[in-house]
């Protein structure tokens, strides 16, 4: 059993049966196991896949206001663009290509805090990222914390249900787990801090980091529209946040193979290269699936990639140092041209 195996805190439901096959919980399973990891009274090592919700009903108040009292075409159009681009394509930057796969370095922390702070701050790093190194090894497979075939409902309450690690690493193996996060900056627990708060990154870092963020962003809004662009940028937060959960069900064809001859070049799982998402953040999920560690999804030529453009032109600032771009091999690999083309055999 490798670190990857255990590394993450298994549900009450387990993720595989006794003949190795997937279990897939009911709605009531789910629903309980999630309310069973965000109880913090039952105890404080659930803090850290509680403070996702606690973030989603702290935001309500402000989507409330944008609803009724706020309301209009220009900030339903601000809406629509921080939430399904601005933020989309952030998660993209951030936490997938540099937090998770170190597709990219940066020439300064300062510009590390910067990225990491460019929208209003929800999940914290340590959710996603090791869970994410998970999902790539067992990818499809009992283990994989977003797996599709397991349903949308799933994946939907992967956050609290299935991506806080294990409570019970030994001191070697929770220094080697450290080594996913060491690089984002993020103030991490000691091995006896682990055991008496069930996380990696400590409580006081991640919870003034949040306040912080959101107290700079709302004046940020406030000063430039008002409370109602204020109200409307942390409502597009909020329905992105609830709502991404929801790619790691169609970005792997709902459980089936959905792929595309051309489109989609990796077999080996279900993920698939989709339109919107690919076009709004850069996520060509089977593209990314080939070439995790590449810095450029968007391989094809008409596979804009928003995220690839924000880390180049940066690069080209001087802010990043370098990045990995793996379009040359994809194209060496598959025999295409940079059209995107089937190369020619020499007569």
């Amino acid at each position: 059993m490798t670190l990857l195996d255990k590394i993450l805190k298994v549900p009450s439901y387990g993720w595989a049966d006794e003949k190795g096959e997937l279990v897939v919980p009911t709605l009531k399973q789910l629903v309980t196991e999630a309310l069973s990891r965000i109880n913090f009274f039952h105890s404080k090592k659930n803090w850290i896949s509680g403070i996702s919700w606690v973030m989603v009903i702290c935001m309500l108040p402000f989507f409330y206001f944008f609803l009724f009292y706020h309301l209009s075409i220009p900030l339903i159009g601000f809406f629509l663009l921080y939430a399904m681009i601005i933020m989309s394509t952030h998660g993209t930057i951030w936490f997938h290509r540099y937090c998770t796969h170190k597709s990219y370095t940066f020439s300064h922390p300062i510009w590390r805090f910067i990225t990491q702070n460019l929208v209003l701050r929800t999940f914290p790093e340590e959710i996603y990222v090791v869970s994410h190194h998970v999902h790539h090894t067992k990818s499809d497979m009992p283990g994989d914390p977003y797996n599709a075939h397991a349903g949308i409902m799933y994946c939907m309450l992967s956050d609290v249900n299935h991506q806080s690690i294990a409570e019970e690493l030994s001191k070697e193996e929770y220094d080697v787990t450290l080594k996913f996060l060491n690089h984002t900056g993020v103030q991490v627990n000691t091995h006896q801090q682990y055991k008496n708060w069930g996380s990696i990154a400590t409580p006081l870092y991640t919870i003034s980091l949040w306040l912080l963020n959101w107290a700079f962003w709302y004046g940020a809004f406030f000063l430039l529209g008002g409370h109602g662009l204020a109200c409307t940028a942390f409502s597009a937060a909020m329905f992105w946040f609830v709502l991404v959960r929801a790619f790691n069900y169609t970005g792997h064809g709902g459980g089936q193979m959905k792929h595309k001859d051309g489109i989609d070049f990796d077999r080996s799982n279900t993920s698939i290269n989709q339109t919107r998402p690919g076009l709004f953040s850069g996520e060509w999920h089977n593209n990314h699936h080939l070439y995790p560690n590449s810095a450029r999804s968007g391989f094809l030529p008409y596979q804009i990639d928003l995220a690839w453009i924000y880390i180049y032109c940066m690069e080209k600032l001087g802010v990043v140092s370098s990045y990995r771009d793996s379009k040359a091999h994809f194209l060496k690999k598959y025999q295409l041209t940079k059209g995107g083309k089937v190369k020619k055999e020499n007569s």
